[in-house]
């Protein structure tokens, strides 16, 4: 194995590791239901600007007022990103009439997934309006922000049987940027938990 590949295997780990702890601590504090849910890292989400499935750009003030779950995910992945993709939908539905909720899917496959392409994984999945966007950047952008904002680890890398590695967590975001809450979408426990949460998110 080369090293930058060795390097790029370990930094992941770490990154790993470290959210796996900050959930961990998240999840303990948000169970204490006098408390309101934590706010984890020290900043909220950088100010961003993608192009959506209707090859229009959206800027975080599309989000301005409104809670939000985002993830990643790419629209060829076969592992873990369609029943990720399955629980956000229901989320979607739950709260398809409430205009304070709001979803953000990026896209880490930067070469190919176009809007196009997302507009019609987006037609798949039976979403239509404006209220879950799934949205397409440069991989400086996209991998940026997921690792500064979300603390996720998003790596490309060719070695692996869909050439990325990445995590399906869904990520709540509140009304000021904040990362309030991550869950582990494969976790029938955490998306309880998450459910909760957004509810009493609503209630801040």
């Amino acid at each position: 194995m080369d090293a930058n590949y060795l390097s790029w295997k370990n930094y992941y780990m770490k990154a790993y590791s470290l959210f796996r702890l900050l959930l961990g601590v998240a999840l303990v504090l948000s169970c204490q239901s006098e408390k309101p849910l934590p706010v984890l890292g020290n900043n909220p989400v950088a100010d961003f600007k993608f192009i959506n499935q209707d090859g229009i750009a959206i800027t975080n003030k599309t989000f301005d007022g409104k809670i939000y779950i985002a993830n990643f995910f790419f629209t060829s992945c076969t592992t873990i990103c369609p029943s990720m993709n399955r629980v956000v939908k229901s989320l979607f539905d739950e709260y398809r009439k409430n205009p304070k909720v709001m979803f953000l899917s990026h896209s880490i496959d930067y070469k190919y997934d176009t809007s196009s392409k997302l507009k019609s994984y987006a037609t798949r999945l039976g979403v239509s309006g404006n209220q879950w966007q799934f949205v397409t950047g440069t991989k400086e952008t996209v991998y940026g922000i997921a690792e500064k904002s979300y603390m996720s680890a998003v790596i490309e890398d060719p070695k692996v049987k869909e050439n990325f590695i990445h995590q399906g967590y869904l990520l709540l975001v509140d009304q000021y940027r904040r990362l309030r809450g991550a869950y582990d979408s494969d976790s029938e426990e955490q998306i309880v938990q998450l459910r909760n949460d957004i509810k009493k998110l609503l209630q801040e």
